[in-house]
């Protein structure tokens, strides 16, 4: 695929504020969602519009920054452990699974130290993404757990053997749990790398993400295994070798023998990529016998009492599905945390209006938006299943889940609603065509 025509990264992030039609607007990255009760009321205390915004990478935006001093509300964030690095803010996306266990939390929790470590990272392009276990967003670098040699059941996420996926394609890569940080790191600089290259003949625009590179996951797959062989001969890394299936195209000739003589793994299958539910809604059980509550956030804003209840909690998960997950309860702590949601209009029943519906800002936060989207979807929406719905207030689609939805533009005369990627398109009253469009 063909990088993109514009060269301008204008990804924002705490410090690199985007200038919206309501104000500066702000994001701060929570690697995997991950975020404690006292940073989400730091957090409050810094929004002037009274609500925090969710974004479909379970990253958090303050909106209406007018008055806000940069220099302070930077402080103010890394004071509360929200911005340890200011070269590396931007690129700190790593997706993880809104009910990751103890060994992928500390994955990702690695991965974002060594990420900010490395000068060279710096440069990545904002949309760049890593992930760490199953996930239903398209990562540019992914570590899933792999599976097993037999019956094709998926590893647990504590299993020690994890794939390493580029853009969703598995080039076989195999590492244990220890050599995933490395081998991630290895990955975005082999992006890096190539995406150079890729644009010094013809100084074309350089590639934001990893499928813009002309045969990027292969590419980037051989310098990455090329990258960890040479890593582990040097003596750097603890751990095994990293291994590849036998076939693999990217192996090199020399020290490639002994890993060609490893037996064959499994590919990942569709179930590592799509990952969970994007939002788990409810009372659920975690791997570990504790449980936790999912609930969901209408149309991703999180403010008044549901943003102070959150506040108390020891440890919340914001999803990809614009929702938050409050984990680690005994069973009546989370049926008390249920209740607790439901009161401050945050919905744990999964048989909600808002299962599955999510918009972009829209008018009037947005100056390139047709109509207010967040008020029409409120006023139509009602409780179907089927495909999510995302509620747009023009072409770019901001926002919008990476697989089948329902798409509902604004186009100023209305709504076009089409189902998403197929394009099928549905007429008639937009509620009504929303739900045909859902179950088709």
């Amino acid at each position: 695929m063909a990088a993109r025509a514009n060269d301008v990264d204008a990804c924002p992030g705490a410090l690199r504020m985007h200038t919206a039609a309501d104000g500066p607007l702000a994001r701060v990255r929570l690697p995997g969602g991950m975020i404690t009760g006292p940073q989400l009321a730091a957090l409050h205390a810094l929004a002037p519009a009274g609500f925090l915004e969710l974004t479909s990478r379970a990253n958090v935006q303050l909106r209406a920054l007018i008055d806000a001093d940069p220099v302070e509300l930077a402080a103010r964030l890394a004071e509360a452990g929200l911005l340890p690095s200011e070269t590396h803010e931007t690129v700190r996306n790593i997706a993880a699974p809104p009910l990751a266990d103890a060994t992928i939390r500390a994955l990702v929790e690695q991965l974002d130290r060594d990420l900010c470590g490395d000068p060279a990272l710096a440069a990545l392009p904002g949309r760049f993404l890593f992930a760490i276990g199953a996930v239903p967003l398209s990562a540019d670098v992914a570590a899933v757990p792999v599976a097993a040699p037999t019956g094709g059941k998926l590893a647990e996420p504590g299993d020690d053997e994890f794939a390493i996926l580029f853009a969703d394609e598995d080039h076989g890569i195999r590492v244990s749990a220890d050599q995933v940080v490395p081998a991630l790191l290895a990955a975005a600089n082999a992006f890096l790398a190539e995406r150079a290259t890729a644009a010094e003949p013809t100084r074309a625009t350089p590639a934001w993400r990893l499928h813009e590179l002309p045969d990027g996951p292969a590419t980037v797959a051989a310098r990455t295994a090329a990258a960890l062989w040479i890593t582990h001969s040097g003596g750097l890394t603890s751990g095994r070798v990293p291994s590849l299936s036998p076939g693999w195209a990217g192996v090199r000739d020399g020290d490639s023998s002994d890993l060609e003589r490893r037996e064959a793994r499994m590919p990942v299958d569709a179930a590592a990529r799509n990952g969970e539910p994007t939002a788990p809604v409810g009372i659920v059980r975690q791997s570990d016998g504790l449980q936790a509550v999912g609930a969901l956030v209408p149309l991703g804003r999180l403010g008044g009492p549901a943003l102070t209840l959150l506040s108390t909690a020891r440890r919340i998960v914001v999803t990809p599905g614009r929702g938050i997950v409050v984990p680690d309860l005994t069973p009546e702590a989370a049926r008390r945390w249920a209740r607790a949601l439901d009161e401050a209009g945050l919905p744990t029943d999964p048989h909600s209006r808002w299962t599955g519906v999510t918009a972009c800002a829209g008018k009037p936060g947005c100056a390139k938006s047709l109509a207010d989207v967040r008020a029409d979807a409120d006023t139509t929406t009602t409780y179907g299943d089927g495909l999510p719905v995302h509620w747009i207030g023009c072409a770019r689609g901001c926002g919008s889940p990476s697989g089948a939805h329902v798409r509902v533009e604004a186009t100023g005369d209305g709504y076009r609603v089409s189902r998403e990627p197929d394009g099928k398109t549905y007429t008639g009253d937009t509620a009504r065509a929303v739900a045909a469009a859902r179950r088709n």
